[in-house]
């Protein structure tokens, strides 16, 4: 008897710890940071990651201050934006920087914008976040 109960200790000691493995490594994560800014619109040209772009191009610029603390690093990474106001969501390349852009405010293409409002608007409260740099729609 007490052979059969050492026996199921021991098998559900293992099956505990089988349980208890992570089912994914933490580089196959993705970390997600949420951001909310204003969001604006802007002719584009040759921008800071060295493309030159035009207005229907679904791009856009992030905060200077923000481009220069990641190295430019997100250069042709996407995000996704949603306007707060209405709910829409777009997609656009990270390809230039904007000077008078706060931390978490992004300037876009007139393109990009209109996925998301009326050029008229100007100005929009929008949440984004970096997609995966292998990732693209």
């Amino acid at each position: 008897m007490s052979h059969v109960a050492l026996a199921l200790f021991v098998f559900f000691s293992c099956l505990s710890m089988v349980s208890a493995a992570p089912i994914a490594a933490a580089a196959e994560l993705a970390k997600r940071t949420d951001h909310v800014g204003r969001g604006t619109w802007f002719y584009p040209g040759k921008g800071n990651c060295g493309y030159v772009d035009g207005n229907n191009d679904k791009i856009l610029a992030m905060a200077k201050s923000f481009y220069d603390a990641n190295g430019g690093s997100n250069c042709n990474q996407w995000v996704e934006i949603v306007n707060e106001g209405n709910g829409k969501s777009a997609y656009g390349l990270l390809r230039d920087s904007c000077e008078s852009c706060g931390w978490n405010d992004i300037d876009m293409s007139p393109g990009l914008f209109e996925e998301l409002d009326d050029l008229s608007t100007g100005e929009l409260t929008v949440k984004w976040h970096f997609m995966a740099k292998s990732w693209s729609p």
